[in-house]
């Protein structure tokens, strides 16, 4: 398929780091200076959130929690659909196939069906709503709408992710993996509009040439969610990083390989910005030191991981500003939970 827009959508309430930082200690049993030391250490300078900072602390369970979730994610995905598919040329009624990804809420009938409503998607567009596969499920969705298009060339697809992190906070959660996240995970949505290979489009994006999903038995607590009274608490172990180390080069090299590539050769490299830690082990381990990261350095410090939606949002800015010549390959890569990579090799 053909990628023909990607358009990112942020909430409009935006605060910077120290901010944010002050409002989490007014709100947690945390430790002050901890929550400040390891909110620093995320190199976030600011995120946007669903919500005015000063309606968090009047959250008061799961469901006012999720009730807002709703609210929200259906006003920023539909504003992302629309962006997406009018700079794709796209009317709403030529979309044949919805990928929907978001693991930072629930809802059935799922928010892929309220908004084929809204945006005006035909009776017949066949959904496919995604829970579950974390910072993962940008490059995933990708790669199964990718999946879609192959079988039905002719047709034009849509991918949306929707990740509203701030909502998932628990106040009374002082361990270190809910510092971490209360200062690196922000809210955002994106949208894809892609083409299958025997259908004209006016974008200029890449081809996907093929994918892979890669899962690592034994590390499921590596990354995820304790799902309990309070709502979704955060699972992130400290080995994270050794696991990526481990494992990802080798995965990358193998699959560039299966298709006649080496790492040298990718031209473009769209990776997930996890945090600090997680892009630099990504850095060393398929030795990306000049340059080919900045732009998921500058997602992270502007605004925050976004899970889900922020691998389109790096995508978004390739797509802005380098114009690689035709044919060149381009890797986009991002990880989640399971624990598990998704690939996506792309050609301009």
């Amino acid at each position: 398929m053909r990628i023909e827009a990607v358009r990112t959508v942020l909430p409009e309430h935006r605060y910077e780091q120290g901010r944010i930082t002050e409002a989490v200690a007014e709100w947690t049993d945390a430790d002050a200076e901890q929550l400040r030391r390891f909110h620093a250490a995320t190199r976030v300078r600011g995120r946007h959130l669903a919500l005015p900072l000063e309606e968090y602390g009047r959250l008061d369970d799961f469901g006012e929690a999720n009730d807002a979730y709703v609210t929200a994610a259906l006003d920023l995905g539909e504003k992302a659909i629309r962006a997406a598919l009018e700079e794709a040329g796209l009317a709403p009624q030529e979309v044949d196939h919805f990928v929907f990804c978001s693991s930072t809420g629930v809802a059935t009938p799922s928010l892929d069906a309220r908004l084929a409503q809204r945006v005006g998607l035909r009776e017949d567009v066949k959904r496919v709503p995604i829970f579950g596969l974390g910072c993962a499920a940008g490059a995933a969705g990708l790669a199964r709408l990718h999946d879609y298009l192959r079988g039905w060339p002719d047709q034009a697809g849509l991918l949306l992710c929707v990740e509203l992190c701030s909502l998932t906070m628990q106040r009374d959660d002082t361990s270190i993996a809910n510092v971490v996240a209360s200062g690196l995970f922000g809210d955002g949505a994106a949208a894809v509009a892609a083409l299958g290979d025997r259908r004209t489009g006016a974008g200029r994006g890449p081809r996907v040439v093929a994918t892979r999903s890669r899962l690592y038995p034994g590390t499921e607590r590596l990354m995820g969610w304790d799902v309990g009274g309070s709502g979704f608490r955060i699972v992130l172990a400290a080995d994270l990083v050794d696991q990526v180390a481990a494992t990802l080069a080798d995965d990358v090299k193998g699959f560039l390989s299966d298709h006649g590539l080496a790492p040298e050769q990718v031209t473009s490299w769209v990776c997930h910005p996890g945090g600090p830690k997680v892009i630099d082990t990504i850095a060393d381990s398929l030795d990306l030191r000049h340059g080919e990261l900045d732009l998921t350095w500058q997602s992270l410090q502007q605004v925050g991981n976004l899970s889900s939606v922020s691998v389109l949002n790096v995508l978004e800015e390739h797509l802005a500003r380098r114009r690689p010549a035709p044919g060149e390959p381009a890797l986009l890569l991002a990880l989640g939970p399971g624990f598990s990579a998704e690939l996506v090799l792309m050609a301009w």
